[in-house]
């Protein structure tokens, strides 16, 4: 059972080192263009960062059976002793991870669980600490086929961690850019300085965990160019752990309770949240829809146009017709001449 307990929790002492000796490295070379620490934030960033370990552990315990039972029913059982098991489990995992991000950030009742991590309008380790309360619970669902494939689950939940102390260090402004190999390939903290921005250019960019090449192969790769914002499109100005953790569910039950349609209410849940851009796919629906209604424009004013025409021929028909018909007089005769009798 030991070994289902997340490996992270054994590095927490180094994190809390860690984010120390960052901090005096801002005290003693401090830096204009980092924003360092302020200590409100980081208080906030480990009470977060603790009532997810005090959540998160228990939950992790309770899904055990889950994961066992669907490694029983995967065809094939893989071995632990294989190096290839490991070698599939790094790229499941991390693609997994890909799309358990991309989708935090792209479905609103997701991104009420991961919108925590982004609340910061600081970016340093203590960042890394600053995790949701829920993020356990919704995160489920992304991993589960790793164990179909015959991945025992000890090795998923191992990986997990892995990935998870991976990314602890890329929560830094104090390392610029790396060798251009290592960004290419890896997930960098200039990477995930622009998956941390409010930039409109930025918003929901660089979703890899420990490769960028998920984001280059689906499109969702950005370079850091101009200076990152951090924090969110509009943020909350609270160092509340309460509240930044529960303000974006407050926030959709408002809309939920509010909407007057059931197609409303889901698309506040199940939309994309509120600032974020348009993915390629909703886009080139607007295109469509907006050449459609050009188009039909365009045909109305020509029927219209062609209605009015031939009326208009109709018109100017009959009345020529009339003026070249002979009328005839009450005696039959043509108009202007009397019959003889």
């Amino acid at each position: 059972m030991s070994s289902m307990i997340p490996a992270v929790l054994y590095a927490v002492p180094a994190f809390l080192l860690l984010v120390v000796v960052e901090a005096l490295s801002y005290r003693f070379a401090p830096d204009d263009d980092e924003r360092g620490y302020e200590l409100r934030d980081t208080t906030t960033s480990l009470t977060m960062g603790v009532g997810s370990v005090l959540i998160g552990t228990p939950w992790r315990l309770l899904t055990v059976g889950l994961y066992v039972g669907l490694w029983t029913l995967a065809p094939v059982q893989l071995s632990p002793t294989s190096v290839w098991t490991w070698v599939l489990l790094f790229f499941a995992d991390d693609l997994a991870y890909y799309w358990f991000h991309r989708t935090h950030h792209e479905v609103r009742l997701f991104w009420a669980s991961h919108v925590v991590h982004h609340s910061s309008t600081f970016y340093n380790l203590s960042t890394a600490l600053r995790q949701s309360w829920t993020t356990p619970m919704t995160s489920l669902p992304f991993w589960l086929a790793l164990a179909l494939l015959g991945i025992p689950p000890w090795m998923i939940f191992l990986q997990q961690s892995i990935n998870l102390l991976y990314q602890f260090f890329l929560h830094t402004e104090r390392i610029n850019v790396l060798p251009r190999p290592i960004e290419w390939v890896f997930n960098t903290p200039s990477h995930h300085r622009v998956h941390h921005g409010a930039n409109n250019e930025y918003l929901d960019r660089n979703y890899g965990g420990i490769l960028i090449v998920w984001d280059r192969l689906f499109r969702s790769f950005e370079p850091e160019r101009a200076a990152v914002r951090y924090g969110l499109t509009k943020n909350i100005n609270t160092y509340n752990p309460l509240r930044v953790a529960t303000h974006e569910y407050a926030a959709i039950w408002r809309d939920v309770r509010e909407a007057t349609s059931w197609r409303h209410r889901l698309g506040h849940l199940f939309g994309r949240p509120a600032g974020s851009p348009p993915d390629e796919t909703t886009l080139a629906r607007a295109v469509r829809r907006g050449r459609r209604r050009r188009t039909g424009r365009r045909r109305a004013r020509r029927t219209r146009a062609a209605v009015g025409g031939e009326a208009a021929a109709r018109a100017a028909a009959a009345g020529l017709a009339a003026a070249r018909t002979p009328q005839v007089g009450p005696g039959g005769g043509r108009p202007g001449v009397r019959d003889g009798g």
